[in-house]
Order: C-alpha cells, then sequence, then structure tokens
C-alpha cells in the first residue's frame, strides 16, 4: 500500500502515514497537532493479498478503480479520480487496482473491461460502473454512497 509524508505544520516534522489510514485525521508523531492531509490525499493503491482484507475493516465507503495503466480511457479518468480523493477524503475510500498486475480480484468480480468502478458499503459490493463516466455521475454515485 502506498504512503504519503506529510510535514507538520507546527513543528515541521515530517510523517508517513499510509495512503489507506489518511481518511483517520492523522496526527504529528512529534508534536501531536493535527495533520493537513486534504491537500496531500492520494489514492490508495491496492493488491491481490491485501484487497478483501482492505474492503472488509474499512471504516467508511470505498470506490475501487479497476484499471490497466495501458487503457486510454483509464488514463483520461485518473485526474477526475485524484480530484475526488481529495474532495471525498474522510467520507469515502477511494482506491485502485492495476488489473494486469493483479489479476485475481479482477477475476473474482468478473471484470472484462476496463475502467470498472466498484462501490462497496461495509464490506460488500453494492454497485458498479463499466467503462469512463462523467465526473458528475460519478460524484452521484458517491453522495448516493455516503447516505446509504
Amino acid at each position: 500500500m502506498n504512503t504519503i509524508i506529510l510535514a507538520c505544520p507546527s513543528c515541521s516534522a515530517k510523517n508517513r502515514i499510509p495512503a489507506g489510514k489518511q481518511h483517520l485525521s492523522p496526527k504529528c508523531g512529534k508534536c501531536g497537532n493535527k495533520l493537513p492531509t486534504k491537500t496531500a490525499a492520494v489514492t490508495v493503491e491496492l493488491t491481490d493479498p491485501e484487497f478483501q482484507s482492505f474492503i472488509t475493516n474499512a471504516s467508511l465507503p470505498v470506490m475501487v478503480d479497476f484499471y490497466s495503466p495501458s487503457c486510454g480511457p483509464c488514463k483520461s479518468l485518473a485526474p477526475i479520480i485524484a480530484n475526488l480523493t481529495k474532495d471525498y477524503l474522510g467520507k469515502v475510500i477511494i482506491a485502485k487496482l492495476d488489473t494486469s498486475s493483479n489479476p485475481g480480484t479482477a477475476m473474482h468480480f468478473k471484470i472484462r473491461g476496463v475502467p470498472s468502478l466498484y462501490f462497496f458499503k461495509k464490506g460488500k459490493a453494492v454497485d458498479h460502473i463499466v467503462g469512463a463516466p462523467p465526473e458528475a455521475q460519478l460524484r452521484q454515485k458517491l453522495d448516493a454512497l455516503i447516505s446509504r
């Protein structure tokens, strides 16, 4: 799983935060002040071995972008996903899984085309979209996921 490094605005100490825990309002390890994660928020990168455990133990709803690095529509969707990650920090965990490097999870969900976006709540898939939808449609899906 990827990590981000945040400098504390109070004491300038550098703090390593796992991307999967950035939504938990992390605090500085040196001075204990809250760290500003919103501007540095990143999409959580998942792999086959950690996928099920991450989805099952997530304290928030999760959207997973199943993608391939060689896919044109996936590349065009990436900046939208990055914006949504920052906008929905603390409300929804936004993750991605490279289907070419992690085929097991993709086979489990019978993904035949990318991008495929799956929405999970309490460890269960509740909705999905195949293809690259417009940002407005994704925001509607995320808002609906939060209010369920």
